[in-house]
Protein backbone atom coordinates (compact mmCIF):
# COMPACT_ATOMS: atom_id res chain seq x y z
CA UNK A 1 0.00 0.00 0.00
CA UNK A 2 1.44 3.47 -1.17
CA UNK A 3 2.08 6.29 1.38
CA UNK A 4 -0.02 9.22 1.17
CA UNK A 5 2.24 12.68 0.90
CA UNK A 6 1.43 13.35 4.70
CA UNK A 7 2.56 10.25 5.39
CA UNK A 8 5.21 10.64 3.78
CA UNK A 9 6.41 13.74 4.76
CA UNK A 10 5.89 12.31 8.60
CA UNK A 11 8.37 9.40 8.11
CA UNK A 12 11.02 11.96 6.63
CA UNK A 13 10.70 14.26 9.69
CA UNK A 14 10.83 11.54 12.14
CA UNK A 15 13.80 9.83 10.56
CA UNK A 16 15.43 13.71 10.15
CA UNK A 17 14.64 14.29 13.92
CA UNK A 18 16.63 10.70 14.29
CA UNK A 19 19.83 11.73 12.31
CA UNK A 20 19.94 15.04 13.62
CA UNK A 21 20.68 13.34 17.21
CA UNK A 22 22.34 10.04 15.92
CA UNK A 23 25.98 8.76 16.52
CA UNK A 24 26.28 6.79 13.50
CA UNK A 25 24.18 4.89 10.76
CA UNK A 26 24.18 1.28 8.78
CA UNK A 27 22.60 0.55 5.91
CA UNK A 28 22.17 -3.04 5.32
CA UNK A 29 20.45 -5.11 2.25
CA UNK A 30 18.00 -7.35 4.06
CA UNK A 31 16.52 -9.41 1.11
CA UNK A 32 15.20 -12.80 1.59
CA UNK A 33 15.44 -12.52 5.64
CA UNK A 34 12.22 -14.62 6.99
CA UNK A 35 10.01 -12.24 8.96
CA UNK A 36 10.54 -13.87 12.28
CA UNK A 37 14.36 -13.37 11.58
CA UNK A 38 13.35 -9.47 11.28
CA UNK A 39 11.00 -9.50 14.00
CA UNK A 40 14.11 -10.47 16.55
CA UNK A 41 16.14 -8.18 15.20
CA UNK A 42 14.11 -5.03 15.95
CA UNK A 43 13.58 -6.35 19.08
CA UNK A 44 16.90 -6.82 19.85
CA UNK A 45 16.99 -3.08 18.33
CA UNK A 46 15.03 -1.67 20.89
CA UNK A 47 16.79 -3.33 23.65
CA UNK A 48 20.27 -1.56 22.46
CA UNK A 49 19.26 1.52 21.99
CA UNK A 50 19.18 1.37 18.05
CA UNK A 51 16.80 2.73 15.95
CA UNK A 52 15.94 0.78 13.10
CA UNK A 53 13.79 1.01 10.10
CA UNK A 54 13.10 -0.22 6.46
CA UNK A 55 11.96 3.01 4.31
CA UNK A 56 12.10 4.01 0.72
CA UNK A 57 15.54 5.64 -0.45
CA UNK A 58 14.32 8.54 -1.69
CA UNK A 59 12.83 9.24 1.68
CA UNK A 60 15.55 8.61 3.41
CA UNK A 61 17.90 11.16 0.71
CA UNK A 62 15.36 13.84 1.82
CA UNK A 63 15.53 13.22 5.50
CA UNK A 64 19.52 13.00 5.85
CA UNK A 65 19.98 16.21 3.70
CA UNK A 66 21.96 18.41 5.92
CA UNK A 67 22.80 16.00 8.58
CA UNK A 68 26.49 14.41 8.66
CA UNK A 69 24.56 11.36 7.52
CA UNK A 70 24.27 12.96 4.20
CA UNK A 71 27.09 11.05 2.52
CA UNK A 72 25.34 8.15 2.38
CA UNK A 73 22.84 9.25 -0.16
CA UNK A 74 25.35 8.21 -3.01
CA UNK A 75 24.95 4.29 -2.05
CA UNK A 76 21.59 4.53 -1.59
CA UNK A 77 19.94 1.38 -3.74
CA UNK A 78 18.07 -1.79 -3.88
CA UNK A 79 15.92 -2.91 -0.64
CA UNK A 80 17.78 -1.19 2.66
CA UNK A 81 17.52 -1.54 6.20
CA UNK A 82 18.48 1.87 8.29
CA UNK A 83 19.98 1.63 11.43
CA UNK A 84 21.05 4.87 13.59
CA UNK A 85 22.83 4.50 16.92
CA UNK A 86 21.70 6.58 19.55
CA UNK A 87 23.29 5.78 23.04
CA UNK A 88 26.75 4.96 21.22
CA UNK A 89 28.48 5.11 17.84
CA UNK A 90 29.60 1.27 18.08
CA UNK A 91 25.44 -0.19 18.63
CA UNK A 92 23.90 0.16 15.37
CA UNK A 93 27.38 -1.61 13.75
CA UNK A 94 27.33 -4.39 16.28
CA UNK A 95 23.95 -4.95 16.28
CA UNK A 96 23.85 -5.49 12.62
CA UNK A 97 27.18 -7.59 12.62
CA UNK A 98 26.02 -10.11 15.06
CA UNK A 99 22.80 -10.84 13.34
CA UNK A 100 24.90 -10.67 10.05
CA UNK A 101 26.88 -13.67 11.63
CA UNK A 102 23.68 -15.83 12.65
CA UNK A 103 21.50 -14.93 9.11
CA UNK A 104 24.02 -14.19 6.03
CA UNK A 105 21.27 -12.59 3.82
CA UNK A 106 21.88 -9.56 5.38
CA UNK A 107 24.44 -7.92 3.69
CA UNK A 108 25.96 -4.43 5.17
CA UNK A 109 26.50 -2.46 2.17
CA UNK A 110 28.10 0.87 4.10
CA UNK A 111 28.23 2.92 7.47
CA UNK A 112 28.98 6.75 8.13
CA UNK A 113 29.67 8.37 11.44
CA UNK A 114 31.26 12.22 12.11
CA UNK A 115 30.06 13.12 8.38
CA UNK A 116 32.50 9.71 7.18
CA UNK A 117 31.10 7.48 4.84
CA UNK A 118 32.26 4.12 5.62
CA UNK A 119 32.30 1.14 3.17
CA UNK A 120 31.33 -2.16 4.92
CA UNK A 121 34.37 -3.42 5.25
CA UNK A 122 35.09 -0.99 7.98
CA UNK A 123 32.03 -2.15 10.07
CA UNK A 124 34.28 -4.04 12.42
CA UNK A 125 36.33 -0.61 13.34
CA UNK A 126 32.88 0.83 14.18
CA UNK A 127 31.47 -1.82 15.70
CA UNK A 128 34.75 -2.91 18.08
CA UNK A 129 34.09 0.82 19.17
CA UNK A 130 33.74 0.72 22.94
CA UNK A 131 30.67 1.43 24.84
CA UNK A 132 29.55 4.51 26.99
CA UNK A 133 30.51 2.77 29.93
CA UNK A 134 33.53 0.96 28.79
CA UNK A 135 35.09 4.67 27.71
CA UNK A 136 34.19 5.87 30.69
CA UNK A 137 35.99 3.07 32.84
CA UNK A 138 39.23 3.27 30.10
CA UNK A 139 39.29 7.12 30.84
CA UNK A 140 38.61 6.67 34.61
CA UNK A 141 41.78 4.30 34.88
CA UNK A 142 44.12 6.56 33.09
CA UNK A 143 43.30 9.44 35.05
CA UNK A 144 43.86 7.50 38.30
CA UNK A 145 47.36 5.99 37.28
CA UNK A 146 48.99 9.23 38.24
CA UNK A 147 47.11 9.27 41.65
CA UNK A 148 47.91 5.30 42.47
CA UNK A 149 51.79 6.35 41.55
CA UNK A 150 51.88 9.39 43.55
CA UNK A 151 50.48 7.62 46.51
CA UNK A 152 52.79 4.67 46.23
CA UNK A 153 56.05 6.94 46.10
CA UNK A 154 54.81 8.51 49.35
CA UNK A 155 54.24 5.80 50.68
CA UNK A 156 57.98 4.85 49.99
CA UNK A 157 59.42 7.44 51.81
CA UNK A 158 57.96 6.82 55.30
CA UNK A 159 58.66 3.00 54.68
CA UNK A 160 62.41 3.67 53.88
CA UNK A 161 62.74 5.64 56.51
CA UNK A 162 61.16 2.59 58.95
CA UNK A 163 63.69 0.18 57.05
CA UNK A 164 66.64 2.29 57.72
CA UNK A 165 65.97 3.08 60.90
CA UNK A 166 65.76 -1.06 61.42
CA UNK A 167 68.95 -1.32 59.76
CA UNK A 168 70.35 0.93 62.02
CA UNK A 169 68.32 -0.87 65.20
CA UNK A 170 70.03 -4.63 63.93
CA UNK A 171 73.42 -3.12 63.50
CA UNK A 172 73.76 -2.23 67.00
CA UNK A 173 72.32 -4.77 68.36
CA UNK A 174 74.98 -6.88 66.89
CA UNK A 175 77.81 -4.83 67.83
Amino acid sequence: MALTRQEKEAVVSEIADVAATAHSAVAAEYRGIKVTDMTALRAKARDTGVYLRVVKNSLVKRAVTGTEFECMTDGLAGPLIFAFSQEDPGSAARLLRDFAKENDKLVVTMAAVGGQKLEASDLGKLANLPTRDEAISMLMSVMQAPVAKLARTLNEVPGKLVRTVDAVRVAKETS
